[in-house]
């Protein structure tokens, strides 16, 4: 119980309406130069059609940005479908792909395959709506599923996209598409990019929007606490986020109205035997 009011109240110190560094109902996205980017890209994906590939490190934020993307577009000009290869077999994947189109999946892969077809066909020809399948963690996906999508995708007498398919993952993926056997995919990838993580004046930028979203009006880390922070989390906002709320925690139980270098680095310590 005393634990539970200790991370309760430990931001109401430091001037924050919530705690920005965990996940709140309250999503506060930061726009460095690496979001506006990838927004970029995922827009060029929507609207040009095809397969698009996301990559990124653990915590680079592929997920966050996808979603805000996703929220982002005109539910009157796109469909927008989320799948994760991580949780579902193959023949799960496709039975869920045809349930979230709208329709009632078989129980077989060809009457899925055609299913499928049909309704992203219904989709772009009669609804004038763009299918936006977005496959996440997608570097789990198996050789078999790999060869399945060309061909699913593959529109026959029709030489154009009829949707947009977002393969998103770990680095790896590149590797796995790499793979002599899925050079027809490789082809057809009309978007390729990899989030490298925010740069020093980014993590800075991110750690200030995210308290300021919060309703920061008072310092609350010291410059050599923010860097120390910064280089142990070598881009990555998850880290940030997890190094910042430790660092609080700490400054709280510790009284303290000031993050120092000192207490930053506790907290990094402490994250890193966790």
């Amino acid at each position: 119980m005393q634990r539970r009011r200790l991370i309760m109240e430990h931001f109401t110190r430091y001037g924050l309406e919530f705690n920005p560094f965990i996940k709140n109902s309250k999503e506060i996205l930061v726009d460095t130069a690496e979001y506006k980017e990838t927004l970029f890209r995922l827009d060029y994906l929507a609207k040009t059609k095809g397969f698009g590939l996301l990559t990124g490190s653990p915590g680079r934020g592929k997920t966050t940005t996808i979603r805000s993307w996703a929220n982002g577009l005109n539910p009157s000009l796109y469909k927008v479908v989320y799948s994760s290869l991580s949780t579902l077999t193959a023949n799960d994947f496709y039975r869920n792909l045809v349930k979230e189109l709208g329709a009632v999946p078989a129980f077989k892969k060809p009457d899925n395959f055609r299913i499928i077809q049909e309704e992203i066909t219904r989709l772009a020809l009669e609804k004038r709506k763009t299918p936006v399948i977005i496959i996440d963690e997608a570097n789990y996906i198996n050789n078999a599923i790999l060869n399945d999508l060309k061909i699913l995708f593959n529109f026959e007498m029709d030489s154009r996209d009829r949707a947009a398919i977002l393969l998103a993952g770990l680095p790896q993926l590149n590797s796995t598409l790499s793979l002599g056997i899925h050079e027809p995919l490789r082809q057809r990838i009309v978007m390729n990019y990899n989030l490298d993580g925010l740069s020093k004046e980014e993590g800075k930028e991110y750690i200030s929007a995210k308290l300021k979203g919060a309703g920061c009006n008072q310092t609350i880390f010291e410059e050599a606490a923010i860097e120390a922070i910064l280089n142990a989390a070598d881009g990555t906002p998850r880290m940030i986020n997890k190094y910042c709320n430790s660092s609080m925690l700490i400054g709280h139980s510790n009284k303290a109205d000031l993050i120092t270098t000192d207490i930053a680095m506790q907290a990094i310590n402490d994250c890193e035997l966790g």
